[in-house]
């Protein structure tokens, strides 16, 4: 399976614009909000976008991009097309605009395809080019779905999941998740416990344990080094928590294999 990429890239905008992407060619258009705001019209109905909000547009559908005199508007764009485009975009439900965010992890990926882009054909890796664009799409793909209304959880729950995965292996403070929430920290730990079922830290101790076992199972790295390398901070805090959740001591779970 095949994708091909036309344009990507990052556009700032300060005076009036207007753009439009007509049906019956076989493009997919991306278009993330990360400053300022405009207005798009798909197949008839007008959307205010916002920061953090991902527009998705089929190569079907009818597109308009309208940015208003003395309006500043920042976004990142990529049109694209392929078999493997078809494929994935075929497998699920694709809402027109969501609110996903300014995710850096995000940007990263988009701005690593807009490098690969900007290269000498000669220079290009078509390969690569592929798997950035493919990695963009799941990572759209999963913020998507964690931003729709059918989730039996709130948005703000998945972005203090999501920011305790990114820090759960480094110094992790309650007080940081709420706050990249909006949430005060009395009512970010209730929304947490209550949607999730455990406590903020008990989930950074999940992924702080899943991450010791995988270098316990494949390094030879020592337990007082794996226990500061996935945040327990020591030794004994890490065979605190191991046991407590396995049964076991973290050495002799290693010995063991299980």
């Amino acid at each position: 399976m095949n994708s091909n990429i036309y344009v990507c890239g990052y556009a700032y905008h300060t005076q009036r614009l207007y753009t439009q992407h007509k049906p019956g060619f076989s493009e997919y258009v991306f278009r993330l909000q990360t400053e300022g705001a405009c207005e798009a019209k798909v197949n008839g109905r007008m959307y205010e976008i916002k920061q953090g909000d991902l527009l998705m547009v089929h190569p079907e559908d009818h597109y308009e991009l309208f940015i208003k005199e003395n309006h500043d508007s920042g976004d990142y764009y990529l049109i694209c097309d392929g078999s493997w485009l078809a494929q994935w975009w075929a497998r699920s439900q694709k809402p027109v605009l969501s609110h996903i965010g300014v995710d850096e992890n995000l940007i990263s990926l988009w701005r690593s395809i807009v490098i690969e882009e900007r290269r000498p054909a000669s220079s290009k890796n078509k390969e690569l080019s592929h798997a950035l664009l493919q990695s963009l799409c799941l990572y759209i793909e999963r913020a998507a779905n964690e931003t729709s209304i059918d989730l039996t959880r709130p948005y703000v729950v998945t972005r203090m999941m999501r920011y305790i995965e990114e820090h759960a292996l480094s110094t992790f403070k309650v007080e940081d998740a709420a706050r990249h929430a909006g949430l005060s920290v009395s009512r970010s730990i209730h929304l947490f416990k209550s949607s999730t079922g455990k406590t903020m830290l008990e989930y950074a101790h999940e992924i702080r344990l899943s991450s010791a076992i995988d270098r316990m199972t494949y390094t030879t790295m020592t337990l007082e080094h794996i226990a500061e390398e996935c945040g327990f901070g020591s030794y004994p805090y890490f065979h605190k928590v191991f046991k407590k959740k396995y049964g076991t001591a973290p050495g002799a779970y290693r010995r063991t294999g299980s």
